[in-house]
């Protein structure tokens, strides 16, 4: 395999990971959504804010790890971010807080820029 052929194959694989990471942030942001229009069962709400909660222990391990190409910077960034959206999920679960916007405006904006 020539270097072009690898370099094209990771590129391709980085936009696909983008391509899921968007996909889960939807997913999200749709459960989330839900929450905010009052159209949810207590199953519904604990098992939509433990999906955001997990995608996003996911996205923090994943950029905590030495090997992420992503600079040093955005990376604590983005992992300050995601520590924010585990605690505010984990206060709405806990009903310590009843404002999901904020949470649905985070993720989209995250999705919005991959």
């Amino acid at each position: 395999m020539t270097f072009e052929a690898y370099e094209a194959v990771v590129d391709e694989s980085g936009f696909e990971a983008r391509g899921r990471e968007r996909q889960a942030l939807s997913l999200g942001i749709d459960r989330l959504e839900r929450l905010q229009k009052g159209r949810f069962s207590l199953e519904d709400l604990v098992e939509s804010l433990l999906y955001v909660r997990r995608l996003w222990t996911i996205f923090i391990e994943d950029l905590a790890h030495p090997e992420n190409g992503l600079p040093d910077k955005l990376r604590a960034d983005i992992i300050s971010i995601g520590l924010w959206v585990v605690k505010e999920a984990d206060r709405l679960r806990e009903e310590r807080s009843n404002d999901v916007m904020q949470l649905i405006e985070i993720n989209r904006l995250i999705r919005d820029a991959l």
